[in-house]
């Protein structure tokens, strides 16, 4: 039995069909799950949605803009529903986030714990936000990171490099591309 678990952040539709830098990480999804299925790893998909009414923006700036983006990020709109060409398998989880980190007031650490996982695999946009925060989120609950490089991106390239290849590392995650990642599968 694995105890990684492969977790998908905010690949959803209303972001890669408006945002082409999160659009570029399909390629590499496209390999990496089919390999983490095949391999038992458990795959976790997280979406990021507000209440249409506002009630969680809770005064928070960047949150506020997000909601005021239209119905993009409403959690009833399909635009937050993962994107179709990664969609979910029956049966895997996919985690509602109010927040840039997977962990804030989700129940992903309750569904990691229950599996009894300890080591986690992140992809997803963008690298600056919600990688970022759930790596940061992760290691504080001792979780083992490793993080695919071509499976995240940001809007800021610079941003995801200087994560990428200086900040992760001496976070101490692992940094692997998808394919040194699935040929170790």
């Amino acid at each position: 039995m694995t105890t990684t678990a492969l977790i998908v952040g905010d690949l959803q539709a209303g972001i890669v069909d408006n945002y082409p830098f999160a659009a570029g990480v399909l390629p590499a999804m496209e390999k990496v799950l089919p390999a983490a299925r095949a391999s038992g790893i458990p795959v976790i998909f997280i979406r990021f949605g507000l209440r249409a009414s506002g009630l969680d923006v809770a005064g928070n700036q960047l949150v506020s803009t997000l909601h005021g983006a239209g119905t993009l990020f409403h959690e009833e709109s399909p635009e937050t529903l993962v994107h179709p060409r990664i969609e979910p398998l029956p049966g895997e989880a996919v985690v509602l986030k109010r927040r840039a980190s997977a962990f804030a007031a989700t129940d992903l650490d309750l569904l990691l714990r229950a599996q009894g996982i300890d080591s986690i695999v992140l992809t997803g946009v963008a690298t600056g936000a919600m990688v970022a925060a759930t790596l940061y989120d992760a290691a504080d609950r001792d979780y083992r990171l490793t993080v695919l490089s071509d499976a995240c991106a940001d809007g800021e390239p610079d941003v995801h490099d200087f994560l990428i290849n200086r900040v992760f590392p001496a976070r101490g995650a692992e940094v692997l591309t998808a394919d040194e990642w699935t040929a170790r599968l």
